[in-house]
């Protein structure tokens, strides 16, 4: 596992989430180059949907933009290493459900 300690940047996951988000990350980047954001990112999904159900997106890089709508207590954002790491369970707004 990697030395480097993250830091989180805004989060409403219970704490022993975020540790695992963490932890995943922390793994994912052992495994892969840290240029390779697309197997780390869905090393980290697939943990996410195996311990808490399908669902989980998830966004790794050093520059990136996002808006988007999350179910509470499912989004962390947080850096490790030079990378930053977007962790959220999707939502969908009430507009866009089925009507009938």
């Amino acid at each position: 596992m990697l030395e480097g300690k993250a830091f989180v940047e805004d989060t409403d996951m219970p704490v022993k989430m975020q540790m695992q988000a963490m932890a995943a990350a922390s793994q994912a980047l052992d495994l892969y180059d840290v240029f390779d954001c697309r197997s780390i990112a869905a090393h980290i999904k697939k943990e996410f949907d195996m311990r808490y159900g399908g669902g989980w997106q998830c966004v790794v890089g050093s520059n990136f933009g996002c808006f988007f709508t999350h179910s509470k207590g499912s989004f962390i954002y947080f850096t490790l290493e030079s990378l930053s790491f977007l962790i959220f369970k999707g939502a969908s707004s009430p507009s866009s459900l089925p009507k009938g």
